[in-house]
């Protein structure tokens, strides 16, 4: 008999976790007693990586994994406070944009439990249909997606009263899906599965798939320039280690990166925050790695620029 479930890697994907911090929770923490596939690969039941999402905005908040890697989903979700009492830690309540998905939904017994209070037939109609709807979730599944369903999406979401936005796609460009997400909706290509698609709203519910916010404030400029740093490098320690030349590479790089950065052609006003995030980022990131420079200078007497 087959057993069925999800791989490591795409149990991953759904609980927004790193493949890599999966399997080290699985180590040295034991967070799943997952099934094994004839072949020796980990399988994880639907419920399996609803509770591993949980796990991981309960980390996000503060809580030490160890504390917390063999708590029930319940608990996991009353300190994540990804549900309120009222519906109980395994309903969702759902707004459906798309006939055949809550059909699909509808016939099928989904953890957490799918609660489908309103549905419309396709977008154009939905914020007419679905005006004033109370729901967990907004979820839309549209085969081809345009960059002329973005501003429809916000506005449907204006007329709802909706924790967060689900969008499943067949087909859609990179640049819609960037701007979705940039509106805080989780995207993906639609699954087969319905187990699937709960755990995605259970997920985007919880916050865990939503990435943190960059740097509001710019970087400051440059403390060191490239013959600084070079010099810096060269210079010899106490300790005849290889960290100034190390470190000095790594800001030669970050300082390269950042101005890059600015400099990136860009095909839109969304392509120009994104470039803008990713200069400032790397700015903050130069700024962290040139005071870990001049702490390595100062406990190993190496003289720094006058400024």
């Amino acid at each position: 008999m087959q057993i069925k479930g999800y791989r490591s890697g795409v149990a991953a994907r759904l609980a927004g976790l790193p493949v890599e911090t999966l399997r080290v929770w699985e180590r040295r923490y034991g967070v799943s007693d997952a099934n094994r596939s004839p072949q020796g690969q980990r399988l994880y039941s639907a419920e399996q990586v609803h509770r591993l999402g949980l796990l991981k905005r309960v980390v996000d908040l503060g809580h030490a994994i160890g504390t917390v890697a063999r708590l029930e989903a319940a608990d996991l979700a009353e300190l994540a406070g990804a549900l309120p009492a009222a519906t109980g830690a395994h309903a969702l309540t759902l707004a459906v944009v798309g006939t055949a998905l809550a059909q699909r939904l509808g016939a099928t017994r989904t953890a957490p439990v799918l609660d489908i209070v309103a549905a419309s037939a396709q977008l154009d109609d939905a914020a007419g249909e679905l005006a004033g709807t109370r729901a967990d979730v907004l979820l839309i599944e549209a085969p081809e997606m345009t960059a002329d369903a973005v501003p429809q999406i916000r506005a449907l979401r204006r007329a709802l009263a909706v924790r967060t936005v689900v969008v499943l796609y067949r087909f859609c460009d990179s640049a819609t899906v960037r701007r979705l997400r940039e509106q805080g909706c989780l995207v993906a290509r639609a699954p087969s599965d319905a187990s699937e698609i709960a755990v995605l709203c259970s997920t985007a519910l919880t916050g865990a798939s939503l990435p943190p916010p960059g740097p509001s404030k710019p970087a400051a400029p440059r403390r060191l320039n490239d013959e600084e740093l070079a010099a810096l490098a060269s210079a010899s320690t106490s300790i005849n280690c290889e960290c100034p030349r190390h470190l000095a590479d790594i800001l030669m790089m970050l300082a390269s990166f950042e101005r890059y950065s600015k400099q990136c052609a860009h095909r839109n006003a969304a392509d120009a925050a994104l470039h803008e995030d990713l200069a400032r980022s790397a700015g903050h990131a130069r700024m962290l790695m040139e005071d870990a420079l001049e702490r390595l200078a100062y406990a190993e007497g190496l003289p720094m620029p006058a400024r």
